[in-house]
């Protein structure tokens, strides 16, 4: 499974922003795609998740009610739409693709600045 992100950038505290991901390869052994963020000294931590079947959703505690993640499956491709944004969003984004073997694909990072 490769992973291509998009969408990255500078926004303003309180703007919005919006990440695409497009996956290619075998995404029948996919069972989820998400986001995860990573700042330096910092571990990855959950952004957003999709699960492929059925389209359930999962977001990382400070980003509910503020970011929306959704799927395009004709296109193999995840969205995530930021709101609200807080300079504490400032982050290198990672789209993640996870299958029930345990195996996790990573995309690229993209670079997310929100100043104050």
């Amino acid at each position: 499974v490769q992973l291509q992100a998009s969408g990255g950038g500078v926004a303003q505290a309180g703007g919005s922003l919006r990440l695409s991901c497009a996956a290619s390869g075998n995404m029948f052994i996919v069972s989820y795609m998400g986001w995860y963020r990573q700042t330096p000294g910092q571990q990855r931590e959950l952004v957003a998740a999709i699960y492929m079947d059925g389209g359930s959703t999962e977001y990382g505690y400070s980003m509910k009610g503020r970011f929306t993640i959704s799927r395009d499956n004709a296109k193999n491709t995840i969205y995530l739409e930021m709101n609200s944004l807080k300079p504490e969003d400032t982050a290198v984004y990672y789209c993640n693709a996870y299958t029930p073997f345990n195996e996790d694909y990573w995309g690229q990072g993209t670079l997310v600045t929100v100043s104050s």
